[in-house]
């Protein structure tokens, strides 16, 4: 197109159009009318992009396994039987066996928190559906993914399922600023409400001003009326700075994930909540402090029987 006066005009146009559907989406969330527009372009675009992303892959075969842990009393014995056989076939490749270990663990963390969870895998990222923090995982409704589902990893909170299509879905990262989530403090119980920032560190308010908190302590997810979006007891991060509360009726807390956003690659949707709420149970165990060396100080003293020089 060459350079004239109603090209240009044209140009504008539809940067203009671009920025109000922009604003429109971000406004409306969940109910945005280009809901359905995202629907369809996951729809079209979903399967290109799992089938980019299904080349010959050992993990990938084990991730499917994963998919049919819904009963998941019955079937984690299976699971780690099978993991234990996949790490075996890896040999010694080493970014597999990163994946078998990444694998290992969420597995280790569906067991503790007792949730029935399908794996997946990240085939894509990025703003598919718009400027977000979000991922696209290799999973859809045929394999039992409905929107508002809890996705975690080995480390924790992941985020949520926003749009479903046939063999993929979107998932909403929490660092994203529009992601909320509730949530408790280990041990106190402190209630409160995580917000992404989009990088580095979640932003929370306590509902309690006056709560104690220091540096080091951990979050758990609080849990959804009817378990969507969230399931309870999911890691979500470990405290860094507390701000000053000043007189303010809530307290302000920075607060580090547990997950990589940034590196996401096996991840686990929870399709079946726990029976009963786990507490902290799904936390690991803090390690424990370095315990100092005893020191021994050796003091000589002349010998009574040593005789001074004339």
């Amino acid at each position: 197109m060459r350079d004239t006066r109603e090209s240009r005009l044209l140009l504008v146009l539809l940067v203009a159009i671009a920025f109000a559907l922009i604003t429109v989406d971000i406004r409306g969330g969940e109910r945005s009318p280009l809901d359905g527009a995202r629907h369809a372009a996951a729809s079209v675009f979903g399967p290109v992009e799992k089938g980019v992303a299904s080349a010959v892959d050992p993990v990938g075969n084990a991730v499917a396994a994963v998919r049919d842990s819904g009963e998941r009393h019955n079937r984690i014995s299976a699971l780690e039987r099978e993991n234990t056989s996949l790490k075996q076939r890896l040999g010694s490749n080493d970014r597999n066996r990163g994946r078998a270990a990444e694998l290992d663990d969420m597995l280790k963390t569906a067991g503790r928190g007792q949730y029935g969870i399908k794996g997946a895998q990240v085939i894509a990222i990025g703003a598919a559906q718009g400027f977000s923090w979000t991922v696209t995982i290799d999973a859809g409704s045929r394999d039992g993914i409905q929107r508002d589902m809890t996705v975690l990893n080995g480390d924790g909170l992941v985020g949520r399922v926003t749009t479903v299509a046939r063999d993929t879905s979107t998932v909403l990262l929490a660092n994203d600023p529009k992601f909320t989530v509730g949530t408790r403090m280990e041990k106190s119980g402190e209630l409160g409400f995580a917000n992404g920032q989009g990088a580095g560190v979640l932003r929370v308010e306590l509902l309690n001003g006056k709560a104690a908190v220091r540096p080091g302590d951990r979050l758990v997810t609080f849990g959804s009326s009817r378990d969507k979006p969230f399931v309870p007891g999911v890691p979500v991060g470990e405290v860094t700075r507390v701000e000053p509360a000043g007189g303010s009726l809530t307290r302000t807390l920075q607060v580090r994930p547990f997950v990589g956003y940034s590196k996401l690659d096996i991840v686990g949707v929870v399709v079946e909540p726990p029976r009963t709420d786990p507490r902290d149970t799904v936390l690991p165990p803090k390690p424990e402090a370095p315990k100092p060396t005893p020191t021994v100080t050796v003091t000589v003293t002349p010998s009574a029987s040593a005789k001074p020089e004339d």
